[in-house]
Order: structure tokens, then C-alpha cells, then sequence
């Protein structure tokens, strides 16, 4: 596929993004999976919207059954949409990620712009290369041993559910359900 048609295709693509739902009772295949355009689409303005929230939500599951929700300072995400969070090992989260390993991420601005929820499976990760890679300035005094007192969370996405109305990307008006990527 020459370039121009493929600038052509790309931007038809977005065209559609922004008039679909606009026509009532249209709206997109609601699951996109990988390798379409739309998940391309999806991604890169999830993508841009985490870069915009300074915290996000991380929800977990009590050994009670109940959820439990905590803001965290995430790193942005890699090329694949995995998340790495910092905490200390002693926390409750670790101790719940321990008992049942599926999270959500949910990103949202003050703004009600929309929100980008990563819904996936958490990895505590103890490697000393990886925690040197995943640091930020300023954490030295909450952790004062990283050897000790300072784990990773990686966060791999099973699924992404976005809403976003400055890209026209919202939830079908009949049945609410978000377009979502599944990983």
C-alpha cells in the first residue's frame, strides 16, 4: 500500500471515529481486537489521555471479596500498554495482589473528559535492574531502603476500556458499553 493511500485510509479512519457517534443509534463495533485500525486508534488516544493524568486509580480485590481503591503515581505505559506502579512490599495491595492477581487501572481527569480503565492481571516485581529502571525523583523519602522497602507492580492489560469525548469516542446510548481493546 502506497503512502498516500495509506494517509488517505488512516484519516477516513479518524473521520469516522468523529461522525459515528454522532448519527443516533450508530455507534463502533464495541470490542476492537488487535490489528485493526480502530484498536491503533483506541491505544494511541488512551495513550495520549494517560499522559495527561498525573494519578490513577488501582483497584483491587479484598480478601473479603470487596473491592479496594488507592491513588497511585504510575510510570506511562510501554509499547504494550503495561503499566508499572511503585509501592512498598509491607502495603495492603501487595498483600491483596498476593491473594487474587486481577487489577484495574482507571485514569481520569478533574476536566470529565472521559477516563481510560486497564483491566488485567498485576505482577510484583523485585528485580533490582527493573526497580532502578522504574523510579522517580522526589520517592527517596518514602522509600528509604529501595533494596527493602520498595516493589514493583507491573500491570498487564487483558483488556482497555476508553472513553473520550475530544476524540468523539463514547459508550453506545443504548446499552452504555465502552469500545474497549482486548490484549
Amino acid at each position: 500500500m502506497n503512502s498516500s493511500l495509506k494517509v488517505f485510509r488512516a484519516l477516513f479512519i479518524i473521520l469516522l471515529f468523529i461522525l459515528i457517534p454522532m448519527v443516533p443509534g450508530c455507534t463502533f463495533d464495541q470490542e476492537v481486537h488487535l490489528s485493526t485500525p480502530e484498536h491503533d486508534i483506541l491505544l494511541s488516544v488512551a495513550r495520549e489521555y494517560m499522559q495527561t493524568v498525573r494519578y490513577c486509580a488501582l483497584i483491587t480485590v479484598g480478601s473479603n471479596g470487596q473491592p479496594n481503591v488507592r491513588a497511585m503515581d504510575p510510570f506511562l505505559p510501554d509499547e504494550n500498554m503495561v503499566v508499572y506502579l511503585g509501592t512498598n512490599p509491607k502495603s495492603r495491595k501487595v498483600q491483596e495482589i498476593r491473594n487474587n492477581h486481577r487489577v484495574t487501572l482507571y485514569y481520569s481527569d478533574d476536566k470529565g473528559g472521559g477516563y481510560v480503565a486497564i483491566i488485567g492481571i498485576a505482577i510484583l516485581v523485585d528485580d533490582p535492574k527493573e526497580k532502578a529502571m522504574f523510579w522517580k525523583k522526589g520517592w527517596d523519602e518514602f522509600y528509604k531502603d529501595k533494596k527493602e522497602s520498595y516493589l514493583l507492580i507491573k500491570v498487564i492489560p487483558e483488556r482497555l476500556e476508553i472513553v473520550n469525548y475530544k476524540h468523539g469516542i463514547f459508550s453506545d446510548t443504548e446499552t452504555w458499553r465502552v469500545p474497549s481493546v482486548e490484549f
